[in-house]
Parts: structure tokens; sequence; C-alpha cells
């Protein structure tokens, strides 16, 4: 049998110098299994990014929309407000200002202060039946309430916070006005182009707001916005999102 001198000065015989010069062959994988496990390794890191991405998308697009929402709602429940306070303080001012007197002749002459209490609805329509435009009123305030949930148009919040609050305005004159509970009369002072109220049918801050706000939301429907802030197919854009919540 042949020796090897080791460099330590130990013997090794032809068989252990083989086994010494031979790899391991029992822990080592192959090339193509370690490729293939990199390969799967990097696969799932790629999904597993790829749906932290996707969810991160949708929570930011659920945190926008609930933005959207709430500030949509806000300016609804502010514009619909401020129209109800407006409306109570000039019908309180007419009241205090005008019972008594003759109509107020406006510089310019096209508008005329005088107060005219009405049985009817806006307008001085339908004075016959002075308690069916209380309960009138109130599905209409509950439609609204109702269909406002889904708002995400800042023009749809401000068409329907006009309507609400005009409604209101209207509204709390049925309930709090002589002669009685949801049959009282509606102030109003404002006529135009002739002092007596011929011209034009003498209305309040309530009647302009829900003109105003229906004309509104007549356009807004007419041009395909819809409630959700996009717009419909074949108004210009096609079913897309409004950039500014429109």
């Amino acid at each position: 049998m042949h020796h090897v001198q080791a460099a330590g000065g130990a013997a090794l015989n032809d068989d252990e110098a083989v086994a010494t010069d031979r790899p391991p062959d029992s822990t080592t994988e192959p090339d193509g299994a370690a490729e293939a496990g990199h390969t799967a390794a990097a696969s799932g890191s790629v999904e597993v990014g790829h749906t932290a991405a996707a969810g991160g998308a949708v929570d930011a697009d659920q945190t926008a929309g609930g933005a959207l929402r709430r500030r949509s709602l806000g300016v609804f429940g502010a514009v619909g407000c401020l129209v109800l306070l407006l409306d109570i303080a000039t019908k309180q001012w007419a009241v205090a200002g005008l019972t008594g007197r003759e109509p107020v002749r406006l510089p310019g002459g096209a508008v005329y202060l005088l107060l005219v209490r009405n049985s009817g609805a806006a307008f001085s329509l339908g004075t016959g039946y002075t308690f069916v435009f209380p309960l009138i009123t109130l599905v209409v305030v509950a439609w609204i309430g109702w269909t406002a949930r889904r708002l995400l148009s800042l023009p749809w919040a401000i068409a329907f916070g006009l309507i609400l609050g005009g409604a209101l305005g209207n509204l709390t004159d049925r309930i709090f006005r002589a002669p009685g509970f949801l049959t009282g009369h509606v102030i109003d002072f404002v006529s135009l182009f002739d002092r007596n109220g011929q011209g034009w049918p003498v209305f309040n801050a309530a009647d302009s707001a829900l003109c105003v706000g229906v004309a509104l939301a007549v356009a807004l429907e007419l041009t395909g916005r819809r409630l959700d802030g996009t717009r419909a197919a074949g108004a210009g854009r096609g079913s897309v999102p409004d950039s500014a919540g429109g």
C-alpha cells in the first residue's frame, strides 16, 4: 500500500487521499434544485409584494373615498343649515319690519318687499291644500336624507343641501305659524316687477333655494354627473371619477 506524507507529518494512504480530494456529496444540493428554490422564493416574494401593494392600494382608495364622503356630507349639512337659518332670520325680519306697511320699493324698481302669508305651496300655488304640503315635504326630506348616504360629489351635495334647507324652511312655517300645526301659513315677502305681487308670485329665501337646488340637480343629471362622483357613459368621458369629487 502506498503512503502519502501529509504536510503536518501524518501519513495518509491512497484511499484517504482520494477521499480528501472528493467534494461533499450528501449535503450539497444540485445546482438545478438550488435555482428552483431561489426561483420559488423569489416568486413568493413577488406575489407577497404584489398582494401587499394591492392591499395598500385598496386601503388608500377606501381612505380617499371615506374622506370624500365626509367632506360631501359636511358640505350637504352646512348648505342645508345655512339656508334654513337664513330663511328663518329673513322671515322674522319681514314679520317685524313689514307688518302693516306699504310695499317697500328697493333701488332700481325691480324688487319690492311686502308681507304675504301664503297658505299654498311655493309661489302661492295650491292655496286650498295646505295640509298636503307638509306631508309631501316630509317625504322629500326623508328621501334626501336616505340618498345623501351615497354622496361622493360636492356639486350634488350643494344641490341637495339647497333643496333640504328650502324644504325645511317652509316646513317650519307649516308647523309653528298660525293658524295651527301643519296648516301654518308660509311667510313670503319678495315681489318682482310689481309692488303688489302681480307680475311674479311673491316668494322667500326658502323658495329661492329650492328652485336653485332643483335646477342644479337637473343640470347635473343632464350632464351625466352621478352621486358617487363619476360621470355616466356618453357624458363626455365615460364612467370615470371626477378629479374634484364632482
